[in-house]
């Protein structure tokens, strides 16, 4: 009985303390990596320093898996940890006696928290922060809404079709709440026993999920491929906003129409009509016009990059300093800012960082025989693993654990990959990949806010994101690599 009771006192305090064991002893495996002798990894010339890159990538990968602590304090633990132990400024006796072409220059860590992907970031969170807070967001989705009238089926691809354009310019997370706020009132409305309910519930978070392909500030994934794409010391492949849209907009709008005939099916209408009534709307004022002109223009000048020679990392900025000029955005504004996913990304940026300037990537490229490897299999298998990752973990974190491994694969193919449209078609099914996987309420933070609804449940979630990610993941690869061949992704 006594051995009982302890045991039981055991299990309770191993509960309480579950956190603090995992991250220990993630901790501790990643030391014991790091201290290993080099020859342990079989990679030729492997340094020190690359090692401790590997220990903390692993650990990286390991602690965005459990989920020990929030995914954004993962990423700025990254860059602190290689701050103090492979940068030319950190802890003495950890840094004393390398080369310094064998360390990294703490700028460029300390970069990536302003790095230009992440400004692209934050003008998007802008936009949204400025939009939500003069209800300019319900102006316009009531706008969008009402061309589609009563019928049943009509209304689901209008939730669709409505959440998807604004998670184009908007977070899919911040889309996915705004939409159900104000139309959970109408989803309640249906009689208990209409299986169509979970239809227009899901239509939320697959359209959030889905219409952030189109554009490069949609979701965190498609800037951690484009920053790679575009990165003037790696691929430089020069593939601006527009030429993103041009692809990956109609590659949106097949699978959101796929999604919204499956749905149909896989959850009919009993009801022969939906009735919409959202409450709120846009404020009165200069301010509503200043808005509204800049978010235009801010949009245009993205589309039309390579005509007007500014770049979208500096439009991103135009938003926040006509918004700031204006004191339409205050100080005490800024707190609402999505703070956690800016420094998500920088702490992927930053991993990137390790492997290419202390030449591990280059290392691991000379060490693995890609060029044996079948070209399709490395593409679409580098978005299946993506896509499997980011059903348990965020989809930014699978993105900035994968990307800059396939950049180092596909750098290591060489033309191999050119059929299917190369390195840069690589990234974009990688980041492509992470915004399919939809199929539990962890998977990402839509699904989550839709089942916080109470409308969905968890089997019927799982139903509709394995079967649309699946047909989505063909459908999407046989477009961009199409498109890939005529030279779209480099």
């Amino acid at each position: 009985m006594e051995q009982r009771t302890s045991l039981e006192k055991l299990w309770r305090l191993a509960k309480r303390y579950n956190r603090y064991i995992k991250v220990g002893l993630i901790t501790l495996i990643a030391l014991i990596i790091a201290m290993l002798p080099n020859e342990f990894f079989g990679i030729e010339g492997l340094t020190d320093i690359q090692q401790r890159v590997i220990a903390i990538f692993l650990w990286a990968a390991c602690m965005w898996i459990v989920e020990a602590v929030p995914a954004w304090t993962t990423s700025l633990l990254i860059i602190v940890i290689m701050l103090l132990t492979i940068s030319d400024s950190g802890i003495s006796f950890l840094v004393d006696g390398y080369a310094k072409k064998e360390l990294i220059s703490y700028k460029v860590i300390m970069g990536t928290f302003a790095n230009p992907t992440v400004m692209l970031f934050m003008g998007g969170f802008i936009l949204a922060l400025v939009a939500s807070k003069s209800g300019i967001d319900v102006s316009m989705a009531r706008a969008m809404l009402k061309p589609f009238g009563s019928k049943p089926s009509v209304v689901l691809f209008g939730f669709m079709l409505v959440t998807a354009i604004f998670s184009m310019f908007v977070s899919n997370t911040a889309t996915a709440a705004m939409m159900l706020t104000f139309l959970a009132p109408v989803l309640r409305q249906l009689p208990h026993t209409e299986k169509g309910t979970a239809a227009l519930a899901l239509a939320i978070p697959i359209g959030a999920n889905i219409g952030g392909l189109a554009t490069p500030i949609g979701t965190p994934p498609n800037g951690i491929a484009l920053q790679y794409i575009n990165d003037v010391d790696g691929l430089n492949l020069g593939v601006d906003f527009g030429e993103w849209m041009m692809v990956m907009t109609p590659v949106m709008l097949t699978i959101l129409i796929l999604s919204w005939v499956l749905l149909r099916f896989m959850f009919p209408f009993s009801a022969k009509k939906v009735s919409m009534h959202i409450i709120g709307g846009a404020k009165k004022g200069w301010r509503t016009y200043v808005i509204y002109a800049t978010l235009a223009i801010t949009i245009l000048l993205w589309m039309f990059e390579k005509w007007t020679g500014i770049n979208s990392y500096v439009v991103a900025l135009f938003p926040i300093g006509v918004f700031a000029i204006t004191r339409i955005i205050k100080s005490s504004d800024l707190k609402d800012i999505d703070w956690a996913c800016l420094w998500m990304v920088a702490g992927g940026f930053a991993l990137g960082e390790g492997m290419s300037k202390t030449g591990l990537a280059t290392a691991l490229v000379n060490t693995i025989p890609f060029d044996s490897w079948p070209a399709l299999l490395v593409m679409i298998g580098g978005g299946l693993i993506c896509w499997l990752l980011s059903q348990f973990i965020s989809n930014s974190a699978a993105t900035a654990l994968m990307v800059p491994i396939m950049v180092a694969v596909g750098t290591g193919m060489g033309p191999a990959l050119g059929a299917y449209g190369g390195v840069g078609t690589l990234l974009v099914g990688v980041a492509m990949a992470a915004s399919f996987a939809m199929s539990l309420p962890i998977s990402t933070p839509p699904n989550a806010i839709a089942y916080s609804t109470g409308l969905i449940k968890t089997s019927q979630m799982f139903k509709a994101g394995i079967i649309i990610g699946v047909i989505s993941l063909a459908l999407g690869y046989a477009v961009i690599i199409a498109a890939g061949r005529t030279g779209f992704f480099g």
